[in-house]
């Protein structure tokens, strides 16, 4: 019995030790929130928990970055005067999900031009992500679900996941952010509800051979019965969602 006792508190820390406390935002980043460059986009910054977000991935000067399907350039944004002059920010587009995301992939690449030109756009097959040098943080918000879909070629994670592995530097970071499906669900609601379950993700991504750092829990929402499609107009915007952080061997 006292075994099991603590063998049952052992797990518990370890499960406790998963999540981590938010970090304090360091003043670069405070900066890049309050560019004003990003005036149109503020009103989603409270909702969003951007600096939360971004000084949880632990991104700082000098660093290269992947946005991964970076939508209108919402993070990009605060990535590029993050990184400043000596880091690059590559938005890339897999060829399929770009079709779907019009005008945004164009507009992005506009953004080297208008106050971010440490900024570039990049597309290629899903199938084949790649990063043109490596990096030390791939970022992708609310689409690792899709790689799995018919529309972008029901890509195997397990390849994909591995891609990102390569792309990394020795200590580099993948964050991935998306909606909580039900537990147990795996892959079941990616294409219908836009969801996946948590735990799916964090034991591929570890297979692929990424440490699990930890989890931040900026973007909970217990209210969400996880049962709707992301789009519902009673949860839009405001799904539970879980921000996972792994970390590339050293």
């Amino acid at each position: 019995m006292r075994t099991l006792l603590l063998a049952a508190c052992a797990a518990a820390s370890l499960a406790a030790a998963a999540v981590v406390a938010a970090p304090a935002v360091p003043a670069y980043v405070s900066a890049a929130v309050a560019d004003k460059g990003r005036d149109d986009d503020r009103d989603a910054d409270a909702r969003r928990h951007i600096a939360e977000v971004v000084a949880f991935s632990g991104v700082k000067p000098g660093d290269k970055v992947v946005d991964l399907i970076p939508g209108s350039g919402y993070f990009t944004k605060v990535f590029s005067k993050i990184v400043g002059p000596k880091g690059h920010v590559y938005m890339i587009w897999p060829d399929e999900y770009a079709k779907e995301a019009q005008p945004d992939p164009i507009k992005n690449q506009g953004l080297a031009r208008t106050g971010y030109p440490n900024t570039s756009v990049i597309l290629q097959p899903g199938a084949a992500f790649a990063a043109p040098e490596p990096v030390d943080l791939v970022f992708t918000v609310q689409n690792y679900h899709d790689y799995p879909d018919k529309f972008m070629g029901k890509i195997d994670l397990m390849v994909f996941d591995r891609a990102v592995f390569k792309a990394l530097k020795p200590g580099g970071t993948f964050l991935v952010v998306d909606h909580t499906a039900e537990a147990g669900s795996g892959l079941r609601d990616t294409d219908t509800l836009h969801r996946i379950d948590p735990a799916i993700v964090k034991k591929q991504v570890t297979d692929a051979g990424f440490v699990f750092e930890g989890e931040s829990t900026a973007l909970k929402n217990p209210a969400d019965d996880l049962k709707k499609i992301v789009f519902d107009k009673a949860i839009r915007g405001h799904t539970d969602q879980f921000i996972f952080k792994f970390r590339k061997p050293k």
